[in-house]
C-alpha cells in the first residue's frame, strides 16, 4: 500500500504540542556572504514556547544568529519517516551567564530532571555554553512525505 504526503495546518497551540517531544532539527541561518548554513541540533520548547538549542559563542550558527536574526529551523521526528515541520523566527543569543537558567530549562524540555542542578549549571558555565532562543513568527505545515494525493 502506498504511502500518500500530507500537509496538515495547524494554530500555535497544536505546533507547540507538536514540537515538545520532537528533539531533533536542523537549524538554517544565513552566512554572512548570504548563503544558508545548516546544523543538526537538539532542540526543545521553553516554557514560553519558544525553541531553544544550546550552542557555544564560536559556533557558525551562533554567530550568523548574532549578525542576522531570522532563522529557520526544520523539526523532525524520530522516524526519518514521521512528520515534520519548518518554524520560522528570530533568534536571540544568550551567552554567560544569562544563558545559564536558559540552559536549565533547554535540560529540563528535552531530558526532565537532573539529579544535580548545581553540577550541570557549573559545567555549563565551565563550557562557556550559549543559548538560542527561537522565537516562532510562522509555521508550514506538519508535513510527511509519500506519493502526491493526486496519484491516490
Amino acid at each position: 500500500m502506498p504511502r500518500f504526503a500530507t500537509a496538515e495546518h495547524v494554530d500555535r497551540d497544536t505546533l507547540l504540542q507538536f514540537l515538545r517531544p520532537r528533539h531533533k532539527g536542523v537549524l538554517v541561518t544565513t552566512r554572512s556572504n548570504g548563503l544558508p548554513q545548516m546544523s543538526p541540533v537538539t532542540c526543545g520548547v521553553d516554557p514560553e514556547g519558544r525553541i531553544v538549542v544550546s550552542t557555544y559563542p564560536q559556533r557558525a550558527k551562533t554567530r550568523n544568529a548574532r549578525r542576522d536574526p531570522q532563522v529557520s529551523i526544520c523539526v523532525l521526528s524520530d522516524d526519518w519517516n514521521g512528520p515534520y515541520v519548518q518554524v520560522d523566527g528570530h533568534a536571540q543569543v544568550l551567552d554567560m551567564p544569562e544563558a545559564l537558567e536558559g540552559l536549565v530549562e533547554y535540560f529540563r524540555c528535552i531530558s526532565g530532571e537532573h539529579p544535580d542542578w548545581d553540577e550541570y549549571r557549573e559545567a555549563m558555565a565551565r563550557q562557556n555554553k550559549s543559548l538560542l532562543r527561537i522565537e516562532i513568527d510562522r509555521w508550514g505545515p506538519v508535513a510527511t512525505g509519500g506519493f502526491p494525493p493526486d496519484l491516490a
